[in-house]
């Protein structure tokens, strides 16, 4: 009997932290969407049309802006990525900008990016004979 009680005392204290255990779970630092598998399908070259996914990007950053919560690293970034492919040079770099200030660990990366469009749009040095 005395083993009974026991294995009910035990059986009941591991219900009881089971149930504190998933009570509470703390919140996701970052509103991820469907941005993971919008990275898989440019990877892959399948999936929606360039156009169709920075508008979805457009959509998940608007969301995320009215429910107060980040973007998650590399998001800006991704969609800087499709904006340069689509021929929109200065909201790439507008892009580049906001997720080396979002994200200062990305700084070397996004330099790297703004350096080499900041040295396409610059003419190239033409010499003059002295």
């Amino acid at each position: 009997m005395p083993a009974l009680v026991s294995a009910r005392r035990l059986a009941l204290a591991a219900g009881i932290a089971t149930l504190v255990g998933c009570a509470h779970q703390p919140a996701p630092l970052y509103m991820w969407g469907s941005f993971p598998q919008q990275q898989y399908d440019i990877l892959l070259r399948s999936g929606a049309s360039p156009d169709a996914q920075m508008q979805a990007m457009q959509v998940q950053a608007e969301k995320a802006a009215a429910a107060n919560k980040a973007l998650p690293p590399g998001f800006r970034a991704h969609l800087g990525m499709l904006e340069l492919n689509a021929g929109h040079a200065q909201r790439a770099k507008e892009l580049f900008a906001a997720e080396k200030a979002a994200f200062p660990e990305s700084a070397p990366y996004m330099d790297k990016l703004l350096g080499k469009l900041d040295s396409r749009t610059q003419p190239a040095n033409t010499k003059t004979p002295a």
